[in-house]
């Protein structure tokens, strides 16, 4: 790498900013179905991006040959690109201050695990799974993904940082009749992926977890159908990780709000003029944008333009306080953002992403709010979501239900969903549960941009009770 550094630095051209991203990620998937180990997949992904601004043009280029032709050519086409912008563009990006940020960041360490560790403990948690004929299907997986990424700039930023993930999931489908029902451990969204090494299985409750959801899938089989009608909701973490992806977090994306998403992902009910007094939410609502929690999946020091991330309010005592707006979008609006300009690999521009979103905990345990309630629904774990273009009207589907009749927990439910209209369903939040409701979720998929970048994102929040959310079952 430092023959990359030096390389660089004799190649940079006479522009006014130049910049060199370099990213090495390995990845290897495990998985075990029907207690057969499956094929093991790994892949390598290697190389750089270059971005050159210059008189106010912008131009990048990637190039997996880090060779010095491969770099000098990458080189070229970005000068190029930023010659044929500059005077063209809606924003004079020479305006933009660049970071010259210096350092090292290392996520959490990884503690020593083989592959034959992990084949044995997947194995181990399958064969737990099969309790009972009615189980049709189930398995156990973990992808384990490490990551070097390099930041060098004509400015002499100089940064270097590494991460260690692994994502692990059960699955367990049981079938009986016409009826089919199935649990995961962290639903289809892989949602207990953490920073870190083999200790994320317990973090997770791994451990054990295969018996468990096969007999959950086995209750839902003949369970009732959930119920329809306006009832207070009561969400667990695993649910409430997709509801603030889908309704805070896209919403409050700056360049969604400026326009730049509505042909691909979208536009946004958010406006500019909302931020610093529109009420988002009930006062309970409090939630930070915190790359800083080393553990959660989208911990980071500096984002991909090597801005200097820290814990943000994004919406405090429910009141709208910033949005997820990176330098460029912060250029282009001026508005104040934060540190959140992120690509899904080395050959992607980087983006507003979200990174970790997340709910602060509030002061009611889980009992307290399940004693608060009249008559409702414990819902968790997704299974379906669908969101309008402007993230605004919604509708989600869950795993597994609860009712809550009288104060306490009673029958179990199939197919519980419920749906609503962003602004009104976090006004309508009544109780925030405290630290020992909270957890740690997050998920690989989010999908944005053009050309598509998936990318991977942390929520972590407490359980959250809502007061007469419309709640409707799945019957045809």
């Amino acid at each position: 790498m430092e023959s990359l550094k030096k390389l660089f630095a004799e190649l940079t051209p006479a522009v006014d900013f130049c910049s060199m991203r370099i990213v090495d990620e390995r990845s290897e998937d495990i998985s075990v179905r029907q207690n057969i180990l499956q094929p093991l997949t790994s892949a390598r992904s290697h190389g750089a991006m270059i971005s050159v601004i210059h008189q106010g043009g912008y131009g990048y280029a990637a190039t997996s040959d880090l060779s010095r032709s491969g770099i000098q050519q990458a080189i070229r086409r970005s000068s190029n690109w930023a010659k044929i912008s500059a005077g063209k563009s809606v924003t004079d990006f020479s305006a933009i201050p660049q970071s010259a940020a210096q350092g090292t960041y290392q996520g959490p360490a990884s503690k020593p695990w083989s592959r034959a560790d992990m084949i044995g403990l997947l194995m181990q948690e399958s064969a737990t799974c099969h309790i009972d004929d009615r189980i049709v299907d189930w398995g156990a997986a973990a992808t384990s993904i490490r990551t070097d990424q390099w930041f060098f700039s004509s400015n002499g930023a100089d940064i270097y940082q590494h991460f260690d993930y692994l994502i692990p999931n059960i699955s367990v489908t049981a079938h009986h009749g016409n009826e089919t029902q199935t649990r995961t451990l962290g639903g289809q969204y892989n949602g207990f992926c953490h920073q870190g090494g083999i200790e994320i299985l317990q973090q997770a409750g791994f451990y054990g977890a295969g018996i468990k959801i096969a007999q959950e899938a086995i209750d839902l089989l003949s369970a009732q159908n959930c119920p329809s009608g306006h009832m207070d909701l009561l969400l667990l973490p695993e649910q409430m990780m997709l509801q603030i992806h889908e309704s805070i977090g896209h919403p409050l994306e700056l360049d969604r709000i400026l326009g730049d998403e509505r042909n691909f992902a979208g536009t946004s009910f958010v406006t500019p003029e909302m931020f610093g007094h529109f009420q988002y939410g009930s006062a309970l609502l409090n939630v930070t944008h915190d790359p800083q929690r080393a553990e959660e999946f989208a911990s980071y020091r500096w984002d991909d333009d090597g801005t200097p991330a820290e814990k943000t309010w994004l919406i405090k005592d429910g009141i709208l306080q910033r949005p997820l707006g990176s330098a460029l979008s912060q250029a282009r609006s001026g508005m104040a953002g934060l540190a959140n300009s992120r690509a899904c690999d080395w050959n992607r521009p980087p983006i507003d992403r979200m990174a970790n979103l997340n709910i602060e905990p509030g002061e009611s345990s889980l009992q307290q709010m399940i004693a608060s309630v009249e008559h409702g629904v414990l819902m968790n774990t997704n299974v379906s979501w669908s969101i309008d273009d402007s993230r605004n009207k919604f509708q989600f589907g869950c795993e597994y239900g609860r009712l809550i009749e009288n104060g306490e927990l009673t029958g179990l439910i199939k197919n519980p969903n419920y749906r609503g209209i962003s602004e009104s369903f976090w006004r309508s939040l009544k109780m925030v549960g405290d630290a020992s409701t909270y957890a740690v979720m997050g998920t690989p998929f989010c999908g944005k941009g053009e050309p598509s970048q998936v990318i991977r994102v942390g929520h972590a929040s407490p359980a959250c009770l809502f007061d007469q959310v419309e709640v409707f079952g799945g019957e045809l």
